[in-house]
């Protein structure tokens, strides 16, 4: 299965995939070798509950590289395509879109990953922390006031 990142994967007879989840799953089985690397990480080095990283999820027309949907956390590697203008309109209308939707948007240039895995780990776990796992019962004194208050 041939891909051409920034178009539309192909099948092996060259015909356009068209759907959201094929498109998806044609991604996931062509990742780069930065993606490769990031989730290796995601998987072995996120020690935090409720902090399940998903790759290459169809959300609405776009296909996030990362997502942690309990946090509402995207997570996008960009290679050096990603420094046209063009892609820079389309990475801003994909970051609206989810953002629209309640979604935080992390980006990294795929070199951070192999030079600054680090500081990218640690730039994704204090989002995560910043957004509480909405499940996590509130501290004592926070939540709800009280009546007659």
């Amino acid at each position: 299965m041939g891909v051409n990142r920034g178009m539309r994967p192909e099948d092996d007879r060259g015909h356009r995939i068209n759907t959201r989840r094929n498109r998806a799953r044609a991604f996931r089985r062509n990742t780069t070798e930065a993606e490769r690397e990031l989730w290796w990480h995601l998987r072995r080095k996120m020690p935090l509950s409720g902090t399940h990283f998903r790759r290459q999820v169809p959300l609405g027309p776009f296909v996030a590289d990362f997502a942690c949907l309990t946090h509402r956390l995207i997570v996008e590697l960009d290679g050096s395509q990603h420094a046209r203008d063009e892609a820079v309109a389309r990475d801003a209308e994909r970051s609206a879109y989810l953002a629209e939707r309640g979604f935080r948007v992390l980006r990294f240039w795929n070199g951070q990953i192999f030079t600054e895995i680090d500081q990218v780990l640690d730039t994704i776990l204090a989002a995560l922390a910043d957004h509480p796992h909405p499940l996590t019962p509130p501290l004592k004194g926070e939540g709800r006031a009280l009546r007659g208050a």
